[in-house]
């Protein structure tokens, strides 16, 4: 037996993956670890393409909003789409120039600082602990609150990214009932407002947002109406894994199908023919 389990303090084993339970508990780190960096390593490789996220009027979630477009590459958003223009000359040639780049730092320190998600890659990728009565990783002197927490604590300033965003990509799902001066809708109308939907329902369920709204409150009898914002978001607070995974595999599923439709793989069913 590895001597990192045959050690006891308390009558507990200690060492990675020491525990006295028997149930399932590898599952859920398990699959936290196969679900984030499928989503990690699909996320990069998208933003990395430039190219094929735009199908008219659908814009993929993970460029927008596209600040800059590069019309040399297929599938890129119209010059009339892009906030400023052209993508400039002087833009570094060792740099990929993607519109995606521009953006995602934004959405993504509002889910990698996450209270949700914390607990989700350090069970699943540090193993500090992997579970609940777990035996944790071999670490040195604990940095927690001194190091990552640091970082972690801008998370209050990220919601506010987080909610321009949900009202943006509502912005690009109004902008999808209408192609070439004709209103209409298609498949891909319903799945760009999905999108923003399970955002709203994963970001309106921050711990962040919940304490704002209520947190500072003694007598919620004076204050009625953040009353009922806030037990709205203990609401979604309470649902907040399910609309954490949803929305994270729905933003994947959205530019998958935009894509296709922009590479010709699929066709997008709708009323304009």
């Amino acid at each position: 037996m590895s001597e990192l389990v045959q050690i006891r303090i308390g009558g507990h084993q200690t060492g990675l993956g020491a525990t006295c339970r028997v149930d399932d508990w590898k599952t859920g780190p398990t699959a936290t670890f196969l679900g984030l960096s499928a989503f990690i390593v699909y996320s990069t490789w998208a933003a990395l393409q430039g190219s094929h996220y735009y199908a008219g009027p659908y814009l993929s979630p993970m460029y927008s909003p596209v600040i800059w477009t590069d019309l040399s590459q297929l599938g890129a958003a119209p010059l009339e789409h892009a906030l400023l223009g052209a993508w400039p000359q002087w833009w570094p040639s060792f740099i990929p120039a993607t519109p995606a780049a521009l953006i995602l730092i934004f959405p993504g320190s509002f889910r990698f600082t996450c209270y949700y998600y914390r607990k989700a890659y350090y069970r699943a990728f540090a193993m500090t602990p992997p579970g609940c009565a777990v035996g944790a990783r071999p670490q040195g002197q604990y940095k927690g609150e001194t190091a990552l927490l640091i970082f972690q604590n801008l998370h209050r300033y990220a919601l506010y990214f987080a909610i321009a965003f949900i009202f943006i990509l509502y912005y690009d799902a109004l902008l999808a009932f209408k192609k070439d001066g004709e209103f209409g809708f298609g498949v891909g109308t319903l799945i760009l407002l999905i999108n923003p939907t399970l955002l709203g329902a994963y970001t309106f369920g921050c711990h962040s947002w919940r304490h704002l709204i209520g947190g500072g409150i003694n007598l919620h009898s004076k204050f009625p109406m953040r009353h009922q914002l806030w037990k709205l978001a203990s609401y979604l607070n309470e649902r907040h894994m399910r609309f954490a995974w949803l929305s994270l595999f729905w933003v994947a599923f959205t530019d998958v199908y935009v894509r296709l439709v922009s590479m010709g793989v699929i066709t997008d069913l709708n009323t304009w023919g």
